[in-house]
């Protein structure tokens, strides 16, 4: 076991977390746990931005080259600034694509660290070879093609008085597996031939290998490099030489989602947008977060506090949000209470995304509608609220058909302001430039509000691209003529009033195009 750490010492420590080759659900489960605990983490430029989501500590990247995300950061400097920020006692993630220990450089900053007497962790992350294979129905070590396989880094150190030995290679009896090979391609394609490997091997070249924007080829070993180049394939870039690769198309699976390749723009919250952003990873879609809205607390929770007193006096609670439940659930909770205060209430929920989260309260919703709108809650509603006190928890704004619908039905309404809706004044200024290069396939609008920022904060070259290159799906009808009223164009209505309805819509739409 692991030596507990002096609680007085001031030195923190350090955990080398493979981050795996793309897609953010191979993350390890002790790759999470670390990240959850850090202060700070230090990722790979090759790292999926979603993985940060599992930490709350402040996250650099580090980069390998010169580009628009930053400077050249050398391997010293990546050393230093480990051993600087845990003697600082900080709890430090050094955050790594694939494996830190496979063609990455984490044995380096491993020794750099045990030399500096900083305590350090290694776990262990998904290899791009072996994530790469899977992901284009590759079996690197099927029975009937190869009983072994070979790792091979396509570009080694430069100062090593050693070389590949491209005779032993040719013979391997097995799949060669290339990485970082895809700029030398061509000689090593044609140093294998020459030591006797047929050019009619099977060859293959995965580019974003798990990404929404991986890319692959196939080909013999003879043509693969010509074919790369005429595919405009780059870095990361993996190259798979065997048997095996002529199986591929009967076992293809991710590149067969119903999403995929698809760049999605996800307008929910911060902090709200994980579920409908994993979902969209899921169906093989890349997330773009356009946070439109954000959701704070009240400003005082005078009238709310004043409800939670008097919550045995009400026959029906309705929540028309999950941020309604939110609110109203975690403020009893917060002064004392908890929900043996609503043991005497019914509650009405407008769908079942709200449903869900009352759920992880351990609440059973007693009224859902079948149409996820206001309209369709109050119709429910209406016969069953005549003389009753009825407490709606709602947002800081919203539309007037509730109130106005129970009212005139004859309840009693209270209403209360468990959270505020407040207008984002600008969105990321990277997402808006992609709308603007016409990069992203549709954005998700979930609400009229959302619908109505959206427009405001678009550029008139963002605005150029919609209805062409982007397309705007809508949740529901309101939210639809909300769209249209401020001039963004609607593709697609989702039929059910959730994010996976909107994801269907999304699907159908491509679906119907490509038929």
């Amino acid at each position: 076991m692991p030596a507990l750490q002096n609680p007085t010492s001031p030195v923190g420590r350090v955990y080398l977390v493979g981050a795996g080759p793309g897609d953010p659900g191979l993350l390890t489960l002790r790759g999470a746990e670390c990240l959850a605990r850090a202060d700070l983490v230090l990722y790979d430029g090759l790292v999926n931005p979603l993985i940060l989501r599992h930490s709350q500590a402040s996250a650099e990247r580090t980069c390998r080259a010169e580009g628009p995300t930053g400077r050249t950061i050398r391997q010293e400097e990546i050393n230093q600034r480990l051993i600087e920020a845990a003697q600082s006692g900080k709890t430090v993630v050094r955050l790594k694509g694939g494996d830190p220990f496979i063609f990455g450089r984490g044995s380096e900053e491993a020794a750099a660290l045990a030399a500096a007497g900083i305590p350090f962790e290694v776990v262990p992350g998904i290899t791009a070879a072996t994530a790469a294979a899977v992901y284009t129905g590759i079996s690197l070590t099927h029975r009937e093609h190869a009983s072994a396989v070979a790792f091979i880094t396509g570009h080694e150190d430069p100062t090593k008085s050693t070389s590949l030995d491209y005779k032993a290679l040719a013979a391997f009896p097995g799949t060669l597996v290339f990485y970082m090979g895809l700029h030398r391609l061509p000689s090593i394609a044609e140093s294998l031939i020459q030591a006797g490997k047929p050019a009619g091997t099977p060859a293959c070249v995965v580019s974003h290998a798990t990404r929404p924007s991986q890319r692959t080829v196939t080909g013999s070993l003879g043509e693969i490099s010509t074919l790369a180049t005429a595919a405009g394939f780059h870095a990361p870039s993996l190259v798979i030489i065997g048997d095996c690769v002529q199986r591929r198309e009967q076992v293809r699976w991710f590149e067969d989602r119903p999403l995929f390749g698809q760049v999605i723009g996800i307008t929910r919250p911060e902090g709200q947008a994980d579920e409908a952003a994993f979902r969209a990873v899921e169906l093989g879609a890349a997330p773009l977060l356009l946070p439109t809205i954000e959701i704070v607390c009240p400003e005082k929770w005078d009238e709310v506090d004043a409800a939670i007193a008097r919550l045995h006096e009400f026959d029906w609670i309705v929540f028309t949000s999950v941020n309604g439940v939110q609110g109203l659930l975690n403020r009893l909770w917060n002064t004392g209470h908890d929900l043996r205060r609503l043991a005497h209430a019914q509650i009405a929920v407008i769908g079942s995304s709200t449903a869900a989260a009352l759920a992880k309260y351990s609440l059973r919703a007693d009224l859902v509608p079948a149409e996820f709108r206001a309209e369709s809650l109050a119709a429910a509603l209406a016969p069953l609220v005549k003389g009753k006190q009825v407490l709606w928890a709602r947002a800081s704004r919203g539309r007037d058909v509730l109130p106005n619908e129970l009212t005139a039905a004859g309840a009693v309404l209270t209403q209360v302001i468990v959270y505020q809706n407040r207008d984002v004044l600008e969105l990321p200024t990277a997402a808006l430039q992609q709308i603007e290069r016409g990069e992203l396939n549709w954005i998700g609008i979930s609400s009229p509000s959302i619908a109505r920022n959206l427009a405001q904060r678009l550029t008139s070259e963002a605005k150029a691209q919609l209805g062409i290159k982007t397309k705007l799906a809508s949740i529901s009808p309101v939210t639809t003529a909300a769209a249209r009223e401020v001039g963004l164009p609607i593709a697609v209505e989702a039929t059910v009033a959730t994010w996976e309805g909107l994801f269907q819509a999304m699907s159908d739409a491509r679906e119907n195009s490509s038929a």
